[in-house]
């Protein structure tokens, strides 16, 4: 009796396991009950303290899928078979989704903290009017630097890369448009332009500065900067937040001549099917104190205006992730190019990384 106990007990057990399983399975591809939400999000890009507050304050579980590249969460909401709710592209890829009819309208009568949100990071080129997108986190393209080696001020200028005292002690960041789009700022172009001839004086000036590169990789930046490994590297400002966390000896500096300002925005996949839960967990993330939560946690700056006010004073006053307007005035949003634009961009980039 009690084996077949133990046997009723362990194909239970088992059945329960088959039944979660198959529960994850569904989240994982887009549940379609009535109380989730179905978020498709970067890795590690919203704090779980406050997945857990929404549910406890609205009923409705947060299934999170996640994406490690704007281009592999186009290719599946494009492809159809999903329900994700929301997604969180970056600005090019909100211009390119509206495009492509993959986007549904926001309703802004349903929006109940909008006037949260900063002007300046409203009415961008890629959605003007933002009437399919949200601004999520902003950050810019940065130079960081160790004042092990480098005298603070030193560095402050694009230009400032090029001197021959840099020799072989420079790391990039792997991405073509922000490498092509350094050299066009330092040349006094735009970071959008599309003129070949244009284009390939920066190339050539990149090619200037191959012999100071050390090397052109991307997560692996962190380890030589926080390490002490190397003194200068160029990366986005959110992996220089984490590095300046693990290393006192670290600065980020945006060059007042420009650079790039990227917006990451919440938007809703023409294939959702969850509106209440939608409209309840923009209203929910646009709270001060929760976008403000939500900024700690992931180290990003926000867009929320009075999000910012809640944050520590050594956060929201350090000019390095919230610049001064004089600065902000020089950022370029990157604009979503043509395939055959793009393609000039690569081949470009990839024939300065022959150089070294």
């Amino acid at each position: 009796m009690k084996r077949l106990v133990s046997l009723i007990v362990g194909l239970l057990a088992i059945c329960g396991l088959l039944g979660y399983a198959a529960h994850q399975l569904q989240a994982s591809s887009g549940s379609t009950g009535s109380k989730v939400l179905n978020l498709y999000n970067w890795g590690d890009y919203i704090d779980p303290q406050l997945l857990m507050k929404f549910q406890r304050e609205t009923g409705y579980h947060v299934n999170v899928e996640t994406f490690d590249s704007n281009e592999a969460m186009y290719t599946k909401i494009n492809q159809g078979g999903t329900h994700y709710d929301l997604a969180i592209p970056s600005e090019y890829m909100v211009a390119k989704m509206k495009r492509a009819h993959l986007l549904k309208p926001l309703d802004k009568s349903r929006l109940t903290g909008l006037t949260n949100t900063d002007p300046q990071f409203l009415n961008q080129s890629f959605d003007r009017g933002n009437h399919y997108s949200l601004p999520y986190f902003w950050g810019t393209l940065g130079i960081i630097y160790n004042d092990k080696f480098i005298r603070p001020g030193t560095i402050r200028h694009w230009n400032d890369l090029w001197s021959v005292k840099y020799r072989d002690k420079i790391m990039l960041i792997d991405s073509a448009r922000d490498i092509m789009g350094m050299a066009l700022v330092s040349q006094g172009k735009s970071m959008n332009t599309t003129n070949p001839t244009t284009l390939r004086a920066a190339e050539r000036k990149l090619n200037r500065l191959a012999p100071n590169v050390k090397a052109t990789v991307a997560d692996e930046i962190k380890m030589y900067m926080t390490q002490n490994e190397a003194p200068l590297a160029v990366d986005w400002s959110g992996e220089a937040a984490e590095m300046l966390a693990n290393n006192p000896h670290l600065h980020y500096v945006v060059p007042r001549e420009g650079s790039n300002l990227w917006i990451d925005s919440l938007v809703i996949p023409k294939t959702a099917q969850h509106t209440k839960a939608i409209y309840a967990f923009l209203n929910f993330m646009s709270r001060p104190d929760n976008a403000a939560q939500n900024a700690e946690y992931v180290g990003y700056a926000t867009p929320n205006r009075a999000a910012k006010a809640l944050l520590p004073r050594k956060i929201r006053d350090d000019r390095q992730f919230y610049p001064d307007a004089a600065t902000l005035r020089h950022l370029e949003v990157y604009r979503d190019l043509s395939p055959a634009q793009v393609g000039l961009y690569n081949d470009l980039y990839l024939e300065f990384k022959m150089h070294h």
